[in-house]
């Protein structure tokens, strides 16, 4: 079982990594910024560390004995767990990439990454996760509280990741507004890469399949981006 920083000023951290370097830079430069760190090297251990713990975030690999990443993260999601989670894969594969958000993910980073930039996609998720008040926004059917972290469709609760809330909230902040995707990358997700862009695509889908009948609000604009339009 990984060792648990105690009394972490920002959070405990759970990371899910077979390879114990990686495992353990990654330890060091959480600790460094004020993240308590728990670590485990199997995707069993993970999720029961995971159920446990209750961390702030999650980061696990992709490829993991046991149990793989996008596993642990569908069963947190059926348990109604949405705990933002971070992916680890050394594979440049984008159906990887893809599976792994389509099941709940936030974000990715391939290996080999940088350990501080891995470290500011943990506090920029956890910045959206905290949210900040603001107003209530609504159009049709869908109302989005950011003070509560809450969405409804037509008075009913829809579950969304922080990345998904943040996203749709984005998109209803400006009605109408037509939003590329390289924005929309930078504004929710915190950087800007023109390969990151399918991942606002993937998130996308994914808003619109929690929107059900409301979907149709959020529009594609072919060759620039989405708009919210009512």
């Amino acid at each position: 079982m990984g060792a648990v920083h105690d009394t972490p000023a920002k959070g405990l951290v759970l990371v899910v990594e077979d390879e114990h370097p990686i495992a353990d830079l990654v330890r060091l430069y959480l600790s460094r910024d004020g993240f308590g760190v728990h670590v485990e090297h199997d995707g069993s251990a993970g999720l029961a560390a995971a159920r446990r713990l209750r961390p702030v975030a999650c980061i696990l690999d992709i490829a993991l004995p046991g149990m793989d990443g996008t596993e642990i993260c569908r069963r947190m999601r059926a348990d109604g767990d949405w705990t933002p989670v971070i992916f680890l894969t050394a594979r440049d594969d984008e159906i990887d990439r893809i599976l792994g958000l389509e099941l709940g993910g936030d974000d990715y980073v391939t290996k080999p990454f940088s350990p501080r930039e891995l470290v500011t996609r943990v506090k920029a998720l956890l910045r959206r996760a905290g949210g900040t008040p603001d107003r209530v926004r609504t159009l049709g059917p869908v109302t989005l509280d950011p003070a509560k972290r809450s969405v409804t469709v037509d008075g009913a609760a829809l579950s969304l990741t922080p990345t998904e809330f943040d996203l749709l909230g984005h998109l209803l902040g400006r009605p109408g507004r037509v939003f590329t995707r390289e924005e929309l990358l930078a504004s929710v997700w915190g950087y800007a890469s023109a390969a990151g862009t399918r991942t606002v695509d993937v998130h996308v889908a994914q808003v619109r399949a929690k929107l059900g009948t409301a979907a149709a609000l959020i529009r594609t604009v072919r060759g620039v981006g989405y708009t919210a339009d009512d």
